[in-house]
């Protein structure tokens, strides 16, 4: 079992990130930028310790979570010297192919997490060495729920889903406190009602299928029903799944 991680990277992810792994693991943080290393180390103290990226930097027998963007892998890579003992990538769309050309590790992994790390509730999908798995899944459970996946297609398709799917959800949410604000609701009331709303659904559908719960609400001739009827007349179902299907789809593009 690990007892250190060395967080490559330092913009929003990375930071939520930190926030859940320096509790349970040794975190030093590398970055280029050191003004917003130096913000990382007053937000986070002792917990953490920075380090800022150099030519040559030593990653000899590190456990490195790769947090930087995708276009900065190659310029990132180049300052890098050693073998890692393990490298987490949570860059959309990088493979396993492209990561190992470019750092070298003991162990290669990609993963998955979402902006709900900040809050310690990403639903964090991972896939790669199947020898490092017990420890990853334990390294991206500080920041959430975590779930092994058997493939790259697999954590692409994730991708869409769990990576792009608060922008989703950030749209729905939107879209029925304007219907609220529009029918005679007051803005911050319907802002108020919608987070519950949100906040309720989630403990439901842990326990029960979609279909249920639609089924539980939808009463006969009721306002719900109307209310479905009119999100099947304007396909609102079949757009979800065009998200989705694009979403990957450019998952798999930025792959090259």
């Amino acid at each position: 079992m690990i007892n250190n991680i060395s967080i490559l990277g330092s913009g929003k992810m990375a930071a939520s990130i930190i926030k859940g792994v320096c509790k349970s693991y040794e975190t030093e943080v590398i970055a280029r930028d050191q003004n917003r290393l130096d913000e990382l180390k007053d937000e986070f103290k002792d917990d953490i310790s920075v380090f800022r990226l150099h030519n040559g930097f030593d990653i000899e027998g590190k456990n490195i979570i790769l947090c930087v963007k995708p276009h900065a892998l190659e310029e990132v890579a180049s300052k890098l010297q050693g073998k890692a003992n393990s490298l987490l990538s949570v860059m959309a769309g990088v493979s396993l192919e492209k990561l190992g050309f470019n750092i070298d590790a003991a162990h290669t992994l990609r993963a998955m997490p979402n902006l709900a790390a900040t809050y310690g509730k990403s639903m964090t999908t991972i896939c790669g060495d199947e020898t490092f798995k017990d420890e990853a899944l334990r390294i991206c459970s500080t920041f959430g729920g975590a779930l092994w996946l058997g493939s790259e297609k697999e954590i692409d398709i994730a991708t869409a889903l769990a990576g792009s799917g608060p922008a989703f959800l950030a749209i729905v949410a939107e879209a029925l406190s304007d219907a609220a604000v529009k029918e005679g609701l007051k803005r911050e009331d319907a802002k108020i009602l919608t987070q519950g709303l949100f906040e309720g659904f989630a403990p439901l559908l842990k326990d029960n299928h979609p279909s249920l719960l639609k089924e539980a609400v939808m009463s006969p001739g009721g306002t719900t029903a109307a209310g479905v009827c009119a999100l099947e007349e304007r396909s609102v179902r079949d757009a979800f799944i065009k998200a989705i299907h694009f979403a990957y789809e450019r998952a798999r593009e930025l792959k090259g």
